[in-house]
């Protein structure tokens, strides 16, 4: 920011190569929303499990489970991981899951 204040203080101007709102618009854009039809899910721990491991899938940003109806609807950034690997992540914990619909 000095060095911009500067530059202005000498009739110059800097253009930032991104700017925090075009940054935002980017993960936006990249942000998919989807929902899963969950097998196995048996107990009070299994939504859980299944939340931690589609969690722990880069990208991921919320995992909700509905237990009752058997689903977890996930937001991820689709520029980092798949529809693909979050449902890998969950089968690999035991839970096999596929898009609904």
């Amino acid at each position: 920011m000095k060095k911009f204040l500067a530059l202005a203080l000498f009739g110059l101007t800097a253009v930032a190569p991104m700017t925090a709102t075009s940054a935002v618009a980017q993960s936006v854009a990249a942000e998919q929303t989807i929902t899963f039809a969950v097998d196995n899910m048996t107990c009070a721990l299994c939504p859980i499990t299944v939340k931690r491991a589609m969690e722990g899938v880069a990208g991921v940003r919320t995992v909700e489970i509905d237990f009752e109806a058997r689903t977890a609807t996930v937001i991820y950034d689709s520029a980092a991981t798949s529809a693909d690997a979050i449902a890998a992540a969950s089968a690999n914990a035991g839970y096999p899951a596929r898009v609904a619909g």
